[in-house]
């Protein structure tokens, strides 16, 4: 397989998943696979998972214990010894199965943490600006003339407007 050149390497995918631009063959079949052990490893946790293979194992023992001896296909004298080894098979493709989801969770907790990560640094970045906005507003509004100032203004502008009347008006009577 050819080597992705340094332009064809992805930054925002966690390593191990598709590094490259390019889609590389096989990657659904991957994906799939990838799908099946989470399924596999979601089911193996529940309850009926776990009745199922008790049931699974009484039966196999009562079949073996209880059926006539030419229909018996495991020796309960011997332990049980089929038993033993396709509940061992069962165990050893499980363990790794469950490995492969928990690491593609492990993946998708990576890539969603750093875009926490990001958008953290983003609304912190909001907050600072809107932070100095609120602050240039407070200057900008303690310079700016309120009702009252401007009331009082017009009250002396109106009462310097009066007493020129009355000034002129006393002129012009005397």
């Amino acid at each position: 397989m050819a080597r992705a050149s340094r332009s064809d390497i992805r930054l925002d995918a966690p390593k191990g998943l598709r590094t490259s631009v390019l889609p590389r063959r096989g990657a659904s079949d991957r994906d799939r696979f990838g799908r099946f052990t989470e399924w596999i490893a979601r089911n193996m946790g529940t309850p009926w998972f776990i009745i199922g293979l008790t049931i699974f194992v009484i039966f196999w023992m009562a079949w073996n214990i209880l059926a006539p001896a030419p229909l018996r296909f495991d020796s309960a004298a011997l332990g049980f010894i089929a038993l033993t080894l396709v509940l061992s098979l069962q165990a050893s493709y499980a363990a790794p199965l469950i490995l492969l989801a928990q690491n593609r969770q492990d993946d998708r907790d990576r890539v969603q943490i750093e875009q926490d990560r990001q958008r953290a640094e983003r609304n912190l970045a909001d907050t600072e600006y809107l932070a100095r906005e609120v602050v240039a507003l407070r200057l900008a509004v303690r310079d700016m003339a309120t009702k009252d100032f401007i009331r009082a203004e017009l009250r002396a502008l109106l009462e310097d407007l009066d007493s020129r009347d009355e000034a002129e008006a006393e002129q012009s009577g005397a």
